[in-house]
This record gives structure tokens, sequence and C-alpha cells, in this order.
């Protein structure tokens, strides 16, 4: 079952025009759907509702949305699985909504490729901060410094098209994993606080509960490899923070 849900479109009803984000709801509580969808569609969202998980999938690989907020406990086809099938082919933005309290739920979603995670219940407020904090991340940069080609050497990254490559071979990272690898390439043979990283990459300030970090920082890992005469790439300097070895 799957169902779109119209709110009033925030520029439909001021009168001006205002580019619009479509964001995909895959929930099966549909009374949180619908309440959502007038709160985002005020904050100039348009939401479409899919209520399980194959036809959420099914959306969301079908294009035409800006992110996906996916909640874990969905009838059929849960969340951790959909978002394998999203990632399988797709970059676009997911945050996720967890029980609160379990951490499992969080990390798990992380290291599957989510690109930020709230925990159930929440402030609508918080989420439409978390979704603009996400989509952000995945935008082109401006055409400044910070859009200019970065290569340390064998991984190049290309802000203007979001891409990133080692030995010329195209990496694929989610918004997030593109924000930290740009910080610490720029910073490279540096030092960068675990404060920075998590301020330019996740919009907050680092929290000694939140992993989210931890694991972004491990998937990108793990996605770059060791460097060419072996060793890590990202150094962890306890207490201190990151360096990407120069």
């Amino acid at each position: 079952m799957q169902r779109t849900v119209k709110p009033i479109r925030r520029r439909e009803r001021l009168g001006y025009d205002r580019v619009v984000t479509r964001v995909l709801l895959i929930d099966d509580d549909t009374e949180l759907c619908e309440l959502l969808a007038e709160y985002l569609g005020e904050e100039g969202f348009v939401v479409d509702a899919a209520h399980d998980g194959e036809s959420g999938a099914r959306r969301a690989l079908a294009g035409g949305h800006d992110l996906v907020v996916l909640d874990v406990m969905l009838p059929g086809l849960n969340g951790f699985d959909v978002l394998r099938r999203i990632r399988e082919s797709s970059p676009v933005p997911v945050v996720m909504l967890t029980a609160r309290g379990d951490e499992v739920d969080r990390i798990v979603g992380l290291e599957i490729g989510a690109d930020d995670y709230l925990p159930k219940p929440f402030n609508p407020r918080e989420l439409a901060a978390r979704m603009r904090a996400v989509l952000r991340r995945a935008a082109p940069a401006p055409g400044d410094d910070a859009g200019a080609v970065v290569e340390v050497g064998d991984v190049r990254l290309d802000p203007g098209t979001r891409s990133a490559s080692r030995s010329d071979q195209r990496v694929d990272l989610t918004g997030i994993e593109f924000e930290l690898l740009a910080v610490l390439l720029r910073a490279a043979g540096r030092v960068v606080t675990r404060d920075e990283l998590s301020r330019t990459a996740l919009g907050r300030r680092a929290s000694s509960f939140d992993r989210s970090l931890d694991v972004h920082l491990s998937n990108l890992r793990r996605k770059l490899g060791t460097l060419p005469g072996g060793g890590d790439r990202i150094k962890t300097l306890r207490g201190v923070g990151y360096q990407y070895v120069k």
C-alpha cells in the first residue's frame, strides 16, 4: 500500500516562487506521515509517503526525490533492507528514524549508508533541521575556493561534480562521507578536531554519546582502502582528532 500526502505548498500559500524540495517519507504510521507532511509542507517541502518497505524502496529507486526519511520498523521489508536496496544504485540522502535508546539500530543504519538518524519520538522542527543539514552537504559546492578540485596522493575529490576517485577509480560516497573527506584532504598532514569534523559534516557539535562520526569515518576508511604502500590513510589521534596522511 502506498499513498501520496499533498500538503499546502508554501510557495503557493505565500504567492511567490520558491524551489521546493521533494521528500519521500517511508513509515507505516499514517497519522505521523500526515502530521509531518503538514508541518514540512509549511517549511517548503513536498512530502510523498509510502507505508511499507517494498513500495518505499521502489519509489526511492524511481528517482524524483531529493531526500528520503526512512523508518527502521516497517511491515515486510524492514528499513535496513530498504536502505541496502537504495544504496545498491542510488546516492539519494537518507535520514533514518530509529527507536529511542536503540544505539544498535542507529549504528547499523549508518554502516549501511544512512546520512543521519533521528530517534523517535522527535520534534518535527529537529527533523527539518537535520534534513536541511543533509541536503546542504549533498548539494554542489558554490563557485569559490571550496569548489576547487583537491588531490592528495592517489585520491582526487571534485566538489563541483560531487565525485571522488582513488587511482582513477570512482569511489561512491554518501553526502556526509564526501564532506568528511573534503575537510580531511584540504587539511592533509595536520590534525582536524572531532568537533570541526562533526560541525562540518553533521551540522552539529560533537557529542561523546553520538557515534555517528565514528561510523561515517569507518565507512570512509573501508571505501578508500589503505595507502598504496600500506598503512592507514586516516589516523585517529585519541582525544585530539583525525589526520589524513599526506
